[in-house]
């Protein structure tokens, strides 16, 4: 048996799907919820800090902060084979933020992407066999995707 816990953070930010057949063609914004999901087993270090949980919550929102929300909150992600938006972009004022993707940002493919931004960085010194199970992005409040690593 394992425990799951999960923690979010959200963001503001723009993107366009290029070849959509309908309005999400359009440059356009959300006010997305990327949620990451742990599993694992509870630390069971006697007097430590994270004694009876799998990762501190302000550690992961560190993480989620550091690797997610720093870097597309208030940004605009556009495919780096969209050239019409790019050129578009191109037009911003200094400071404006684009993070150009080398896929097209779907829900889905941002989920993916998510995760592999901060697997990585998912770790606890106790070897209480911790891991991320799954990216979630809720793109709207009725839409979301995942990824997950499992087949």
């Amino acid at each position: 048996m394992t425990t799951r816990i999960r923690r979010w953070i959200e963001t503001d930010t723009g993107h366009r799907v290029p070849n959509h057949k309908s309005k999400c063609r359009n440059m356009h914004g959300h006010r997305y919820r990327w949620e990451v999901e742990l599993e694992g087993d509870v630390v069971t270090e006697h007097g430590s800090s994270d004694e009876g949980m799998l990762m501190d919550f302000s550690d992961i929102s560190g993480i989620l902060k550091d690797h997610i929300h720093d870097v597309v909150d208030h940004a605009f992600i556009v495919y780096e084979g969209d050239e019409a938006a790019i050129q578009a972009l191109s037009h911003m004022q200094d400071g404006h933020r684009t993070v150009i993707v080398p896929f097209i940002p779907t829900a889905e493919n941002l989920a993916r992407w998510a995760f592999e931004q901060v697997n990585d960085h998912i770790s606890t010194s106790y070897g209480n066999s911790l891991r991320l199970r799954a990216f979630h992005v809720r793109e709207t409040p009725k839409s979301w995707a995942s990824w997950s690593a499992e087949p």
